[in-house]
């Protein structure tokens, strides 16, 4: 499973699918515990991800670590990616062409984790994966899609604009905790339409 994964890491790293290999310092492939029961998925790698090459290391990440804490959640325990595995241009969303090359890499991704829940981390990442949008009014929900359940929420770098929402994420992430643990037991959650 690993050697899988870093194939992916590697391929990431030296990725030219799209015209952000030539912006980028390095590309931000996905991290964490492979053996994770939950993958949360962002938008794209922002300034201090593409210096360092790791997903949510810079002020998001913060607060995102912060939020993961509160549930019980340790970073070493999840794994955490991107749709987008480089950064765009002024941290601009990624566009469709862009989100399509990095495509490929987040499947696998989830193939070979198979986590019992995958957490969508903001509007970019909701609409890549399952078509959504307005994320304040549908996040704190768990949706069934192609066989996967997914639970949406507020990105961490709303909070940064937004501090209400940071009270908003963390409880989000004590659900999406209690509602792992169901999975977890064999337990049923609660699937929103």
């Amino acid at each position: 499973m690993s050697e899988k994964l870093d194939d992916i890491k590697n391929r990431v790293i030296s990725c030219t699918n799209c015209s952000l290999s030539k912006s980028r310092t390095n590309a931000v492939p996905g991290n964490g515990n492979y053996h994770s029961d939950v993958i949360f998925v962002g938008e794209a790698p922002g300034r201090n991800e593409d210096l360092q090459g790791k997903p949510f290391v810079g002020t998001a990440g913060q607060i995102l670590s912060e939020a993961l804490e509160y549930a019980g959640f340790t970073r070493d325990q999840v794994y955490i990616t991107n749709v987008v595995k480089c950064r765009p241009p002024n941290n601009r969303q990624p566009i469709t062409e862009e989100r399509a090359a990095c495509r490929p890499y987040l499947s696998e991704e989830l193939e070979i984790i198979k986590p019992k829940i995958i957490c969508i981390l903001g509007n970019t990442a909701y609409s890549s994966l399952l078509d959504g949008s307005e994320i304040t009014k549908n996040r704190g929900k768990i949706v069934k899609n192609n066989g996967l359940l997914y639970f949406v929420t507020v990105h961490p770098a709303a909070v940064i604009y937004n501090p209400s929402l940071r009270q908003v994420l963390k409880d989000d992430f004590v659900f999406l905790a209690k509602s792992l643990d169901k999975l977890r037991k064999g337990l049923d959650v609660e699937i929103s339409q």
